[in-house]
């Protein structure tokens, strides 16, 4: 069903004793892709026991290894194991947390994105729509301020990775506005999307660490740590690295824990493996001291999931939240996301604690033609 700027891939799973469970695939681009995938890999579970969800989990990415053991294959075993995790925790009755170990915490602290969308790409518009934030009850925010100056000055990021230097004035006096416009309490998080060269990214880095910001985020992409243990080496110590939103499972965050590149790890429910993955990938995380910070520019079933990975470990620090979303966010589920000034607030009821309401997922099918947008 269409989203906030794509399509959300929901789905739900029925067993023969009438016990449901509610899980989300999604990703973008590509979401046809992933709801094959996740259609496929259902055929697949059928007549097992859901109970045994780390077994299902393993026997899924192991069939499906063949075809890669990232991208769509592990969206759709993702959707999957929310699904049998919510199955599982309300056949005994009890929050998906319980699951995962019980709560550390019931309040989820989260961090603003996609708050930027009613205004232009100017430091006036950026500054009114962030105090805006901090007037909702948000201490933290994030945005990409390089993403758009191709429109400006004609520069297409996709393709070249450089920056000018009138674009590089005009991203920085951007997150500038942002900071005084907020105060020096607020978390602002910094996102390049890997859009821009080493060069250019530490030199933004370097200028940005004036502003004190809580990170810098995928300053390079996923194919090589070595490369990013040498961004880390040559940025300013001051600066804190954010990476793992393409990143999948344990295995793919092995080797950035071992070389030290990062402070703080963000890997997305609906791409990982799901809750019982990304509680996997916490605790390995724990033992190198990085933090958690659930990367979500998804739908209400991946928030909700996220939260009670979040609740379930010692090493949090904030998950990502979408400010501005559908108006139906909250009407494809039979409870409202319970929000209370910035933070996500997990109910006791068992489960993620939310059904699909089918009727109102109706009125809001997919977009049948992907077109290309910005990242978020």
């Amino acid at each position: 069903m269409e989203g906030v700027k794509y399509n959300w891939t929901l789905l739900k799973i029925y067993t023969d004793e009438g016990i449901t469970g509610v899980g989300e695939a999604t990703n973008w681009p590509g979401s046809p892709i992933v709801e094959a995938a996740t259609k496929h890999a259902g055929t697949r579970i059928i007549g097992l026991d859901p109970m045994r969800v780390d077994y299902i989990w393993t026997k899924l990415y192991r069939d499906l290894n063949w075809i890669g053991p990232f991208g769509a294959s592990m969206c759709a075993i993702s959707g999957i194991d929310m699904a049998l995790m919510d199955l599982k925790a309300k056949a005994l009755g009890v929050p998906m947390y319980e699951l995962l170990g019980g709560a550390f915490r019931e309040k989820i602290q989260l961090y603003a994105n996609y708050w930027f969308t009613k205004g232009g790409f100017n430091a006036k518009d950026y500054a009114n729509q962030a105090k805006e934030v901090v007037e909702a009850g948000f201490t933290g925010l994030k945005f990409d301020p390089f993403a758009h100056t191709n429109y400006l000055y004609g520069n297409d990021l996709s393709s070249n990775l450089s920056l000018s230097r009138a674009q590089m004035d005009h991203s920085f006096a951007l997150s500038k506005a942002v900071r005084e416009a907020v105060g020096p309490d607020v978390a602002i998080m910094i996102e390049t999307h890997a859009m821009l060269n080493q060069k250019t990214a530490i030199e933004m880095g370097e200028r940005l660490a004036e502003l004190d910001i809580t990170w810098f985020e995928e300053p390079l992409g996923p194919e090589n740590p070595e490369m990013l243990k040498a961004f880390r080496e040559r940025l300013n110590p001051a600066v804190s690295i954010c990476v793992g939103e393409r990143h999948y499972t344990r295995h793919g965050i092995r080797r950035l824990l071992e070389l030290g590149v990062c402070d703080i790890l963000m890997p997305d429910i609906t791409r990982c493996g799901g809750p019982s993955e990304m509680k996997r990938m916490a605790t390995m995380m724990e033992t190198y001291q990085v933090l958690l910070a659930p990367h979500n520019p998804n739908g209400p079933l991946s928030t909700l999931a996220s939260a009670h990975v979040c609740a379930s470990v010692p090493n949090f620090f904030r998950q990502e939240f979408m400010f501005n979303d559908v108006p139906w966010r909250d009407s494809v589920i039979d409870h409202p996301i319970p929000l209370r000034r910035g933070e996500l607030v997990l109910s006791s009821r068992p489960g993620l604690g939310v059904d699909l309401v089918e009727e109102e997922m109706e009125k809001h099918p997919g977009i049948k033609e992907e077109k290309e947008g910005f990242y978020i």
